[in-house]
């Protein structure tokens, strides 16, 4: 169904809430580390980032939704893509996402989950078969249907805000507040332009979800008056949220400290309510992970769903059927499958790392095609329009072709080769539609013949 065909029903405090239940996910407990790894074990660098990466997100938040407003159709950034650049470019924005972003997100996850898992059980032998073992049984559970996949999304987003609330609160309470916070920026020999754009990177995970917000336009009452606000004032929420629970953080325990735990939430939490507490918050933890990993799940799917509909994903014919439960479970296990592949590195930074840079390519696109849209349809309908034009757009685009050229050019060998290794995958996808497109043109002249 179209988002224009949708009943406008969403008011203000609503859309605000939707806004910050998207985007909290599982990154505040776990990016902590890749960030004071990257500064040297300080923590100015980090704390200023997790500000910068709010700022960042809301300019983009603003930009995509004129995009999503005007194109009020199901699909997302790839349906954007498409209306504004051409077939090619959509395909290759969704095969991006099925290949790689929602793949190497939800691999990520499982990663980070079994780490915590084995970490409860004290079974670390058991890591890389959690890991897959829950993408499958996320998998599974998807195949039953939406009804189910929305279950899961409540309950675990009650338990997302429960360690959240928690960590802040007694973090503050029961922390020395001795640890230094703004000073220094960096350790010694760490230089602030070359790790910049990997501290953005990792921070931008945490704030991924935001492109969905746009979606919102087509149920609201006055989207062109209250989509900004619900944007602006959901992120700041969430901004507001991420800064204060890391400042708790530091009011617990030192940046170079932090650094050295895979979960640092988990580690605070030890130190605050001890260590039945700690495995407590631990198990709160697992439950936001285990419901973010569905939401990625859900979607991801779709997306290969899509595809396949249209006829230019191999294996189209069985990738766009519906089993019983109106569930698209085929698209579900390629999703789920490539998922498990990418697990078996047992590398939560570096899937989540590579997932960013090559979601963030297509974002500037999308924040690109604001600014041609405007050229190529001035007279187009928009619900909702940026405010502060071209100002709101240009910062967007600067700051997500920063991080892009960062992770390629600045941040190190290890992070070019993963991010150049990105770039080819992606590239797969245009001799893959053209193939595709070849082929469905040559059957189509053999049933007309």
């Amino acid at each position: 169904m179209e988002n224009n065909q949708l009943q406008k029903t969403l008011g203000m405090s609503a859309a605000l809430s939707t806004v910050v239940g998207m985007v909290i996910g599982a990154g505040v407990f776990f990016k902590p580390q890749s960030v004071y790894m990257s500064t040297g074990g300080e923590p100015g660098l980090g704390v200023i980032a997790w500000v910068l990466a709010g700022i960042i997100t809301i300019t983009a938040g603003l930009t995509a939704a004129e995009v999503s407003a005007a194109i009020p159709k199901t699909g997302g950034m790839m349906i954007y893509i498409k209306e504004i650049y051409g077939d090619r470019l959509g395909f290759l924005t969704g095969w991006m996402q099925t290949v790689l972003f929602f793949p190497g997100t939800i691999a990520a996850l499982g990663v980070i989950f079994a780490e915590q898992a084995v970490t409860l059980i004290g079974k670390p032998s058991l890591m890389l078969p959690i890991a897959v073992g829950i993408i499958l049984l996320v998998a599974a559970l998807n195949t039953l249907g939406s009804k189910t996949g929305g279950a899961i999304q409540t309950v675990s987003t009650l338990c997302k805000l429960i360690p959240l609330i928690l960590i802040m609160v007694f973090g503050f309470i029961k922390g020395s507040g001795q640890n230094e916070i703004l000073t220094p920026l960096v350790g010694e020999g760490v230089n602030v332009g070359s790790v910049i754009g990997q501290v953005l990177i990792a921070i931008l995970f945490a704030y991924d979800g935001w492109i969905n917000v746009g979606a919102l336009a087509g149920e609201m009452k006055n989207p062109g008056k209250d989509l900004p606000k619900a944007i602006v004032g959901g992120l700041t929420v969430v901004m507001a949220v991420y800064l204060t629970i890391n400042l708790a953080y530091l009011w617990v325990l030192p940046a170079s400290e932090l650094a050295t735990y895979s979960a640092p939430a988990a580690a605070v939490a030890e130190a605050i309510f001890g260590p039945v507490g700690g495995k407590i918050i631990t198990v709160g933890i697992l439950i936001s992970v285990f419901g973010t990993l569905n939401g990625f799940t859900l979607t991801g799917s779709r997306v290969a769903y899509t595809l396949a509909e249209q006829k230019t994903l191999p294996g189209h014919k069985s990738l766009s059927k519906l089993n019983g439960a109106q569930a698209p479970a085929n698209s579900i296990l390629l999703i789920a499958g490539l998922s498990s592949i990418y697990a078996l590195s047992g590398q939560f930074n570096l899937l989540s790392d590579l997932a960013i840079f090559a979601i963030w390519i297509f974002y500037v696109l999308t924040f690109i095609g604001v600014i041609k849209l405007r050229k190529d349809q001035p007279n187009l309908h928009r619900p909702y329009k940026v405010p502060l034009y071209p100002i709101i757009p240009l910062i967007a685009i600067f700051s997500g072709l920063f991080v892009v050229v960062n992770q390629l050019f600045l941040a190190g060998m290890e992070t070019t080769m993963v991010s150049v290794g990105g770039l080819i995958v992606t590239a797969i996808g245009i001799p893959v539609y053209n193939y595709m497109v070849k082929k469905n043109k040559e059957e189509g002249s053999r049933k007309t013949a």
